[in-house]
């Protein structure tokens, strides 16, 4: 007993090898196809599949549209009692069964001939070509594998469970299989880290890849004063914000920003005197910034080289002209789980 956890893995990664080696050739332009199928999809890959492998076809799915390729689940005993409708002329069906005869899948097939939606299955019947080297299937192909428009082959040497019966190896295959797909689909159609950022605003992916603008003090949060001010009035707005800085202004146009290092240095170099400066004299003309679009663990990583705690977040208008736009402090990165 103590091998057997060993042997499933080790079963389970030899599929997975296998796998990959169909892919670097027999199976190449098979899998090429069916990207192509799927980058040309106008509407929905429509992913379904019985038991185990309808499990795996949800995650698929899922999968697809989490990286740019809208996808759905479509169980196919439901398609067979009312929801059929969700399939529609422009979808693309992506159908899997390890035997490829699945009763229920295969007659969701007339369906979609019919709507001359096109077919990509996932079997593990072994799809071999012609010995004459037509490129046609083998007779030994099962009706699914044969009716599809592109076979894509997940046969397995074995299943990893000791009777034969569990699907492992074989889910394990088509797992695999439809990540490929996913990934190799994501590449082609130029998904960004981004267009992934945009897909998932929620969890922890999320937060890491959230914007600067979504984060920042903005309006009336920000502190903020003129060249003009007194230094009380100024130390008076950092209180008032608590973000341990203020940006120096002329209308919305930054000139400068005061934090509180710069006000204890004043203070060490100047006393009393500082108070009677304004904030125009004291400011840093050169303050860090970032802006609104960029990632916040950008922001951080900025924050972390620089060994500072905010930074001004600042549309460019020219060279040397930059709008105020919002303040980013440490203390707003922390519920993004990076701090």
């Amino acid at each position: 007993m103590k091998h057997v956890g060993e042997n499933v893995v080790r079963i389970e990664a030899e599929a997975l090898r296998a796998l990959a080696d169909r892919l670097a050739g027999p199976m190449a332009a098979d899998f090429n196809r069916a990207l192509e199928l799927m980058f040309d999809c106008l509407g929905r890959v429509v992913v379904t599949g019985m038991g185990k492998s309808g499990l795996i076809a949800r995650k698929i799915a899922a999968t697809l549209s989490s990286t740019g390729s809208p996808a759905l689940y479509l169980h196919p005993v439901e398609a067979l009692h009312g929801d059929l409708g969700m399939i529609v002329r422009g979808d693309l069906v992506l159908a899997l069964s390890a035997s490829g005869e699945t009763e229920e899948i295969l007659q969701l097939v007339a369906t979609i001939k019919r709507l001359q939606v096109p077919l990509i299955s996932m079997t593990c019947d072994d799809i071999a070509a012609d010995s004459a080297g037509g490129g046609a299937r083998s007779t030994l192909a099962s009706t699914l594998a044969s009716s599809a428009d592109v076979a894509l082959d997940c046969s397995i040497s074995q299943e990893a469970c000791s009777l034969g019966l569990a699907p492992t190896a074989s889910t394990t295959t088509m797992l695999a299989l439809g990540d490929a797909l996913a990934v190799a689909l994501s590449e082609k159609r130029g998904f960004k880290e981004e267009d992934f950022a945009n897909l998932h605003p929620g969890g922890k992916l999320g937060k890491r890849l959230a914007r600067v603008e979504s984060l920042m003090h903005s309006g009336d949060a920000i502190p903020r004063v003129t060249a003009q001010t007194k230094m009380p009035d100024v130390i008076y707005e950092m209180s008032r914000k608590k973000l341990g800085m203020t940006a120096v202004v002329e209308g919305d146009r930054l000139l400068g920003v005061i934090s509180d290092g710069d006000l204890r240095r004043l203070l060490e170099q100047r006393g009393k005197d500082a108070l009677d400066l304004t904030a125009g004299v004291c400011m840093t003309r050169t303050p860090k910034t970032i802006g609104p679009r960029e990632f916040a663990a950008t922001a951080l990583a900025r924050m972390e080289e620089m060994k500072i705690t905010s930074l001004v977040v600042v549309d460019r208008i020219a060279d040397n002209d930059q709008r105020l736009l919002g303040i980013l402090h440490l203390h707003d990165l922390w519920g993004t789980e990076m701090v």
